[in-house]
């Protein structure tokens, strides 16, 4: 039933011209997913979802097993657009040791006194492991775009910061993730996309849920005042920084397990593409092997 999603109709074109408008919040989908609502869809969801899972975890041995390739996968959003969630429930049936999370808050000190690439520099996996950030550098170009005291507070030279350092930053974060694919890392970058009133919604249930008041920030809900400057900072950096070498991928998110099952496909998807394949030993390592395994079998126990 996957095959028939095609990862195609999330995938933002390099240069595409956007608004808001044009990126989805929810999706109806191919069949079965078109004709279910409600506990029927979420059911269908959590199988689907749980498919991909499966095949991660095979394609995720077989990254490590390679050891040729690495693998980052971005997580950007709207405050309350599930990639907590999202990440917990598509990695659960990955290997803790061949996969880390790194999630990016206010920069420290320290990293205010380097280049804004430089802490997600520290942060890319390893040949044979997944990434995955958990916001990231494209904060850059969003949280420090709508709020420009964030940008004063980052100490540039005065000469630098001038009505060109959007376009600047993009082509810095673009030769970034270029420098790392051409190096063997995999980029896959998913934007999970909420709508402005599932959002209210979803502040309203961590309001009234004690189970969910701990996820609740009072900055969360200022920040929807911010919501046009948001989506004219969202529709640009996705146009712009959105390339064949790390593409964007919008994630329809208003139905939350639809998003994580999509994202989920979204991945494995991607990495089924490398076509890993299990280290084959040569001639001397099978006979190798044979030998041991004729003395294990000889040893008196």
């Amino acid at each position: 039933m996957h095959d028939k999603i095609d990862i195609g109709e999330f995938r933002i074109r390099p240069g595409q011209k956007l608004t808001s408008g044009d990126l989805m919040t929810s999706w109806s989908g191919p069949p079965p997913f078109d004709a279910l609502a409600g506990k029927k869809l979420k059911k269908h969801a959590r199988e689907f979802l749980e498919q991909q899972r499966a095949e991660l975890s095979d394609v995720q041995e077989r990254l490590y097993a390679s050891d040729t390739h690495s693998v980052l996968i971005v997580f950007q959003g709207r405050d309350a657009a599930g990639k907590d969630s999202a990440i917990k429930h598509i990695m659960s049936g990955v290997d803790p040791a061949g996969c880390q999370v790194v999630s990016f808050k206010a920069p420290s000190a320290e990293e205010l006194d380097h280049n804004y690439l430089w802490r997600c520099w520290k942060a890319v996996p390893e040949r044979g492991r997944i990434g995955i950030f958990n916001r990231s550098h494209y904060e850059e170009v969003l949280v420090v775009r709508v709020h420009p005291a964030i940008l004063a507070n980052q100490r540039l030279p005065e000469r630098l910061v001038t009505e060109h350092i959007w376009q600047e930053r993009y082509e810095d974060i673009n030769a970034f993730e270029r420098h790392l694919a051409r190096n063997g890392t995999v980029i896959i970058k998913l934007f999970l996309n909420v709508s402005f009133a599932e959002q209210r919604n979803r502040f309203i249930e961590r309001l009234t849920d004690p189970e969910k008041a701990w996820k609740f920030s009072a900055r969360d809900v200022a920040e929807r005042k911010h919501w046009d400057d948001y989506d004219v900072a969202i529709c640009e950096m996705l146009a712009a920084t959105s390339t064949e070498h790390a593409p964007w991928y919008v994630v329809p998110s208003d139905d939350q397990w639809v998003s994580r099952a999509l994202a989920a496909h979204i991945i494995t998807e991607t990495l089924e593409g490398l076509r890993l394949e299990r280290p084959q030993l040569s001639g001397e390592e099978r006979a190798k092997m044979a030998d041991s395994l004729k003395s294990l079998k000889a040893e008196r126990v």
